[in-house]
């Protein structure tokens, strides 16, 4: 009797993965609904109407995955035919499946609702290891066909940039819904709603993400670069500098900014007994809030500026703990570019301006206000479509040669 249960069940799961293509075609023709800083926050705290949530989620779920779910098919077919692709594909189906089980469940089951929140409580954990293992795959597909032409260069580019902003945004309505609707609370942060701090302290979350970085740099390197803080409010001089935000994506923006400034700073003064100061200014005005850090860590050559945001060129296998002081300040190389994703999803930026032999300066960008912080999401339409069709022409600039002109030669030519 029990194999012949286990038997039913695994037909019907088959039958579901077998509609899971349709169901993506039609949910992909919606466009995601972005929403504000401002309407998570008002929707947390006056009116949070479970009910509500969970109507809205089990369409706009589907929705958000089916839409990068196409996109994942146009990747080049040796990089869907790598393992860890094809991982990352069976967790998007299998999340995708198990929000469409509450299409047509009842939203006044109290019952329904709470096994909502279990299933998107599991369906984040599923996705945890979806950046590092969608950053193997693109390694096994370097590994397996060597360094890729500027067109697929480009489109993996345009793809991942998309791909992880689709994760940042999907984690977030999850965290939104789970920590609302769990019933607990921060007691030393009682102005947190979901994951967003209504009352975000800047300069606290810097010292934090300075003091973790500090703390791993000093484990490694014996010693690490003090910090010199400044802030400046235009709006009211006394007053903190507060803004509505999640912190811990802040604090991963940081976190990493620290580390490659702490890194550079200590390889550039090796010789020298002080290690110059990492400087950060933290400033707020009527739309923006920005934080510049500044290091002293020898800079980069402007060409290179670009390539630190790419994943095809900082790729590389994650450093064995073995290898010199790299292994906790390196990985995949993906800090940067996930970094600037987190500070545009909300229409902020990340920048980088270097000095080469001299430093970098590192440049956030956020909205200062929660109406104009809202979300940056991907759509699959004509446009999307295009990048990935997109063919290498002609450049209409010169390319300068590698090597100096010879005009000796059009002498001898006369």
């Amino acid at each position: 009797m029990t194999s012949r249960i286990r038997f039913v069940r695994s037909m019907v799961k088959a039958a579901a993965v077998a509609n899971v293509p349709k169901h993506v075609d039609h949910f992909s023709k919606f466009s995601p609904s972005p929403l504000s800083m401002k309407q998570f926050l008002d929707f947390g705290s006056t009116n949070a109407c479970e009910r509500t949530s969970f109507i809205f989620l089990r369409q706009e779920l589907p929705v958000r995955l089916s839409n990068i779910m196409k996109e994942i098919n146009l990747l080049p077919d040796q990089l869907l035919a790598t393992p860890s692709v094809q991982l990352v594909q069976s967790w998007y189906i299998q999340s995708l499946m198990e929000i469409l089980d509450f299409l047509d469940k009842s939203p006044d089951d109290q019952k329904t609702l709470e096994t909502f929140v279990e299933v998107l409580e599991a369906i984040r954990n599923r996705h945890n290891e979806v950046v590092p293992t969608m950053a193997q795959g693109v390694i096994e597909y370097k590994e397996a066909y060597g360094r890729q032409d500027a067109v697929t260069d480009h489109n993996m580019q345009y793809f991942l940039d998309r791909f992880y902003t689709s994760r940042i945004s999907i984690r977030m309505l999850i965290n939104q819904h789970t920590l609302v609707f769990s019933g607990s609370t921060n007691p030393t942060h009682p102005d947190t709603i979901g994951c967003i701090d209504s009352m975000c302290d800047v300069p606290e979350v810097v010292r934090d993400a300075y003091e973790s970085a500090k703390l791993m740099c000093e484990q490694y390197y014996l010693g690490a670069p003090e910090l010199e803080l400044r802030q400046m409010n235009a709006n009211c001089i006394r007053q903190p500098i507060q803004i509505s935000y999640i912190p811990s994506h802040l604090y991963h923006m940081l976190f990493e900014l620290f580390k490659n400034a702490m890194r550079a700073t200590i390889e550039n003064h090796e010789a020298s007994r002080i290690l110059p100061p990492i400087e950060v200014l933290v400033s707020v005005g009527g739309e923006d809030l920005s934080i510049k850090m500044s290091d002293r860590g020898g800079g980069v050559p402007f060409r290179k500026t670009e390539r630190l945001f790419s994943y095809m060129y900082s790729t590389a296998p994650r450093p064995e703990i073995g290898e010199k002081h790299r292994a906790p300040l390196a990985g995949f190389g993906y800090g940067l570019p996930i970094s600037r994703l987190y500070a545009r999803y909300f229409q902020g930026d990340l920048q980088l301006y270097s000095m080469e032999g001299y430093g970098t300066d590192a440049v956030i960008h956020l909205k200062a206000l929660s109406t104009d912080s809202v979300e940056r999401l991907p759509v699959f339409n004509k446009t999307a479509l295009r990048h990935y069709k997109l063919n290498l022409e002609a450049d209409d600039w010169c390319v300068p040669a590698k090597e100096p002109l010879d005009l000796t030669a059009f002498r001898t030519a006369k």
